[in-house]
């Protein structure tokens, strides 16, 4: 059975309970409907689509991401949308869904943690909204947010769901949680951190470069 997590809270992936060679760490959520009446959905435009993106950063012992790729991050420690495969082949993402329609995970990142080299010692995961600034979208009207990992025998280890908080409203990324190592095995902790921007990398340039 999964552990529901709470923020701040961390989890031991024991390799005996757990087969850690192909780890997917599943991301959802919901967007709010909005609420008025006939006239205002009448005169109202369409609000666009939310595309919300998740993205790893692989950091070192030092929980900085030591190869950033090219000018376009690509090719680096840095896994997103324009980046899906790590050139190790140990982190991967599954594709950018970019409505979050339908139910279960809306975007998947893979992690074979068995093979992680051991330049690795954590792997951060922020879901950002896309041109969330410009479109006036924000994770204060975003419900149901989860993160959880399922081992390579389909067995979800953990489940971190985010609770709509007031602190949410205005912020257009967030750091989901963290998977780090401790002792030589490794560990999930929740963190559920958001931030103003809708740029990813305005969160790497502060938290996780030299």
């Amino acid at each position: 059975m999964a552990i529901n997590l709470k923020k701040g809270q961390a989890i031991n992936l024991e390799k005996d309970q757990f087969d850690l060679s192909n780890v997917t760490i599943g991301l959802g959520w919901d967007v709010a409907e909005k609420k008025g009446g006939f006239l205002s959905g009448l005169f109202s435009k369409k609000q666009a689509d939310y595309d919300l993106d998740a993205i790893a950063f692989m950091l070192d012992e030092n929980d900085k991401v030591a190869n950033v790729g090219n000018p376009k991050l690509e090719g680096g420690d840095i896994i997103f949308f324009n980046n899906l495969r790590h050139f190790s082949g140990n982190v991967y993402h599954t594709g950018d869904n970019r409505t979050g329609d339908g139910d279960g995970d809306d975007e998947q990142l893979v992690v074979k943690l068995n093979n992680m080299g051991s330049e690795y010692s954590k792997i951060v995961f922020v879901v950002s909204i896309y041109q969330g600034i410009q479109n006036q979208q924000n994770f204060g009207q975003v419900e149901n947010a989860f993160i959880r990992a399922v081992d390579a025998r389909g067995q979800e280890m953990f489940r971190y769901d985010l609770s709509r908080d007031a602190e949410f409203n205005g912020k257009c990324s967030m750091i989901f949680g963290e998977l780090y190592r401790h002792n030589g095995n490794w560990k999930f902790r929740a963190i559920g951190t958001p931030y103003a921007t809708d740029n990813f990398v305005d969160i790497l340039r502060e938290k996780y470069l030299w």
